[in-house]
């Protein structure tokens, strides 16, 4: 089943090492495994994931396997969210604007008017 980048940055051992590979731009995979206190088997599961989603890629130079940060796909990521929070923002500018005019309904509702006050003749 392909992984999405969703799935891949739901753990927060793959999200710590994106933020690695955003800091530093390429990192050998001895480099990633030493960050963690866990077993290098389980850090290349998570590096194997990051790369199916296409998060990160990989470069093979002799024995090493020096890892970067897929700047495409992060950026069509980060693009995506923008959309979503420029949608999100508007439908709350939207039930404020609503709330807001309900507000103002209530308001003149529960100011007294004067006519009512006066004695009828």
């Amino acid at each position: 089943m392909p992984v999405d980048i969703f799935s891949a940055l739901a753990d927060p051992t793959r999200r710590k090492i994106v933020e690695m590979l955003a800091e530093n731009d390429r990192c050998p995979a001895s480099e990633i495994h030493k960050q963690f206190s866990v077993s290098p088997q389980a850090i290349s599961q998570h590096l194997k994931i990051l790369l199916e989603a296409n998060v990160i890629s990989v470069e093979k130079k002799a024995q090493q396997r020096i890892y970067r940060l897929n700047t495409r796909t992060m950026t069509e990521f980060e693009e995506w969210s923008r959309q979503v929070r420029l949608k999100w923002s508007r439908r709350l500018n939207a039930m404020d604007a609503v709330l807001r005019a309900e507000m103002e309904k209530m308001k003149q509702n529960q100011e007294p008017k004067e006519h009512d006050d006066e004695p009828k003749s």
